[in-house]
């Protein structure tokens, strides 16, 4: 065998070594090791050359110069052994070569890339060896030297292809998605276009995956329309970054319009697609629409999996909704689906949360005879839902449960059961738990802090809570809002407003933002001390950073107002709450009532409607029996409005007492209130209170016109043909011939 054309001198005792290598690669692998410590660079440089159209002996070889390290395979060798497995197409193998040749001491970017420009021509390479490189730099994160051999390649002549842009790209945007890494992502994305390297569809869809995380939902659609304007068509992982992205941002029209579009392009959704939709759905408490997701993936040839009814069972735990997460437990066996620690565990804690602890407890034990263990999550939720109930003895059993099971209890399992003693009140239990915590090599976080903080101010005991204050700076654990608002909340309590508001500028100056509780407690003490301005310049400043008083900040507000005698401007804060924000409760609505003036309360009719159109019946309720305690008789507007309110919620019979109310009065209902009351009535079956408000409708017609209309609108009703029914009398209100509720309809115009 002649020796191959080389640069450097190949001696013959060499060139022996090699062939007998050869020999024994091919049919004695047990006598290589006799060879080792006598096999040069030089041999292994011949071997290479010369085996190179050999897959098999060159593998061997590989694993005989990997089996453990050999002076002979130096980095001219690995590079030479690089280029001969990538023209062979053997990726994976030459991707961990070529790893271990980076991360080798003393193999700068700049060494590596000349020893493999300098054996290039010897083994007939392409660039494609670059584009390797380049992607195994980038999987091992050192972007810059992955961004350097691009550079270097691209001087030299070798073109590296998408391959190399992809790699790099995705490293860049795969490590954190903030604005940085999106700019360095732009970089190279247009460095690849001005070296006319052409984006394929997994390069847009690593730059549509990074602008999304970075919540940058625009950009990653206008990638998607550059793309779409480049002939590249997006695929169902660019529709599923982008369906996600919507749904953690809660804008689920957006999600299901990209589903429609999908259908439209002939991309077929799949799993991923329909689980990002309804885990959206399920965030949104919104239920009842992922039956509807459901269906249609059914009619798409798509069965839910895990994924899907772990969602689904979530959802409907935190939509208190246990009976029919329980129902899908079931459903998932019958399916096939095994239920897994996850969906056990998220039923556990939902009934933790509803206090149903025996239930929480069957639920672990029915998991156990599935096979399934509980983790360490599964134990802590338990602890917790104890703790939350003040049963400290039974946490203590699953806690010792949880460490015979070989799991070590974390920060947040025993900040559960700090949290427990201190619901209890409890507070030197729960600092032993701390000192505890450190004993056992855990270092007790801001909440466990903050919990035992909140306690002492509770109790009175500021001083307490100030020193466990400077003990937590002391462990470097900075305090946070809830700490804060705790020692405010403490310091307004004993009336010491000036120190409050000291601690108030240190929160700021920390950069820490004060919250609803913040807000609201500084507030009260200042409402106490009569100093209502102040307590209004907080509410502005506190609508002005963006945070919207709940119920409680304005009963502060209302009550303060109301000592210093501002009815009206307590009053005008009230209905604010009512329309813009939430519902009062009962003390500010007790309070509005109270001191709204004789004049003022037979215009409630405003209330009212609000309460109705909310669905707040009982709030409604509550108003119409306070308008009969202060002798305000209900107009017939008020009556109209409450019976179609009761319609809407689904009590018919409430509904129908407050028609036959209205009518004993002398009040005409309105058309919009009497077919919702035939529409519930109906629904329910109640067939002769039906009967009775079709009778009186049309026994109050007098207009001759009306007399053949009457009479169709009582066959159809007689053959149960409701539909028709309600057409005609639709249509019979329209014409006239109906008695209508005017003064309805000027409250619907006015309130």
């Amino acid at each position: 065998m002649k020796p191959p054309n080389l640069n450097l001198s190949i001696s013959p005792k060499d060139t022996i070594m090699a062939n007998k290598a050869i020999t024994y690669l091919k049919r004695h692998p047990q006598n290589l090791p006799s060879l080792s410590p006598h096999f040069t660079p030089q041999a292994a440089t011949y071997l290479l050359l010369t085996s190179q159209n050999n897959k098999s002996l060159i593998l061997n070889f590989l694993n005989w110069a990997n089996s453990k390290p050999h002076p002979f395979f130096t980095p001219h060798c690995q590079t030479l052994t690089l280029h001969i497995l990538t023209r062979f197409n053997l990726f994976k193998t030459a991707q961990t070569l070529a790893q271990n040749l980076i991360t080798s001491s003393n193999n700068t970017t700049s060494l590596v890339f000349n020893l493999l420009q300098e054996t290039y021509h010897s083994c007939n390479s392409s660039s494609a060896v670059f584009d390797l490189l380049i992607k195994s730099y980038s999987q091992l994160n050192l972007i810059e030297n992955a961004i350097h051999t691009l550079h270097l390649a691209n001087r030299h002549g070798f073109s590296p292809g998408v391959l190399s842009y992809n790699s790099i790209l995705d490293s860049i945007l795969r490590n954190g998605a903030d604005r940085l890494s999106i700019q360095h992502g732009n970089r190279v994305f247009n460095d690849m276009i001005h070296n006319n390297v052409s984006p394929n569809i997994y390069t847009y869809n690593v730059m549509i995956r990074g602008m999304v995380s970075a919540g940058n939902l625009d950009s990653g659609l206008r990638l998607i329309r550059e793309m779409e304007a480049k002939g590249c068509l997006p695929n169902v992982v660019t529709y599923n970054t982008m369906i996600t992205a919507y749904c953690k941002e809660n804008k689920l029209e957006e999600a299901f319009g990209l589903l429609r579009i999908m259908a439209k392009n002939r991309v077929e959704p799949n799993l991923i697609s329909y689980n990002a939709v309804i885990n959206g759905l399920c965030s949104q408490g919104r239920m009842n629409e992922t039956m509807e997701v459901i269906e249609e993936m059914n009619s798409n040839g798509l069965s839910p999996d895990c994924i899907t009814y772990n969602t689904l069972v979530n959802g409907f735990c935190k939509d208190g909704n246990f009976h029919q997460a329980l129902v899908l437990l079931h459903e998932m066996a019958g399916k096939g689906l095994s239920p897994n620690v996850v969906t056990y565990t998220t039923l556990i804690n939902g009934m933790c949360k509803v206090k149903n602890l025996s239930r929480a407890m069957e639920l672990l034990d029915h998991m156990r005879v599935r096979g399934l263990s509980p983790n360490e999550r599964t134990f802590t939720t338990l602890v917790d839902g104890f703790c939350r109930q003040g049963l400290m003895n039974e946490a203590y059993k699953v806690l010792s449960e949880m460490i015979d099971s070989g799991f070590s209890p974390s920060v947040v399992t025993y900040n559960a059961i700090v949290n427990g003693f201190c619901c209890l009140g409890r507070v030197e239990e729960a600092v032993e738990v701390l000192k505890g915590m450190v004993d056992k090599g855990l270092f007790p976080d801001v909440v466990s802090y903050s919990t035992v903080i909140s306690l002492f101010c509770r109790n009175g005991d500021l001083g307490k809570a100030f020193q466990m204050k400077v003990e937590m700076i002391e462990k470097g654990i900075l305090p946070d809002v809830v700490t804060y608002s705790s020692l405010i909340q403490g310091l307004c309590q004993q009336r010491k407003l000036s120190e409050a508001f000291d601690l108030f500028r240190e929160m700021l100056g920390r950069g820490l933002s004060p919250d609803e509780v913040t807000y609201t407690s500084l507030m009260n003490g200042y409402c106490v001390e009569g100093e209502l301005s102040k307590a209004l310049d907080l509410h502005d400043e506190m609508m002005h950073n963006g945070f919207l008083p709940d119920v409680v900040t304005y009963s502060v507000l209302i009550n303060g107002l109301n000592k210093k005698a501002r009815t009206r401007e307590a009053k005008k804060l009230l209905l604010k709450l009512l329309y813009d924000e939430s519902v009062p409760n009962d003390v500010t609505y007790n309070t509005l009532i109270e001191n709204c003036s004789d004049n003022e309360f037979k215009s409630v009719v405003g209330l009212v409607k609000g309460f109705c159109m909310k669905g707040l019946m009982d709030e409604a309720d509550q108003v119409f029996e306070t308008m009969h305690q202060r002798n305000f008789k209900p107009d017939g507007a008020v009556y109209n409005l409450m019976i179609h309110g009761h319609c809407r919620r689904g009590n018919a019979r409430k509904a129908y007492n407050m028609y036959t109310e209205m009518v004993r009065c002398g009040f005409v209902s309105h058309m919009v209130t009497v077919i919702s009351l035939i529409k519930a009535l109906s629904k329910d079956g109640m067939n002769d209170e039906l009967s009775l408000v079709m009778q009186n409708i049309l026994s109050s017609c007098t207009v001759n016109d009306a007399e053949l209309p009457k009479a169709l609108v009582q066959i159809n009703f007689k053959e149960g043909n409701m539909d028709a029914v309600l057409t005609m009398l639709t249509e019979m209100a329209n014409d006239g011939l109906l008695p209508d509720g005017g003064d309805y309809s000027r409250a619907s115009a006015s309130a």
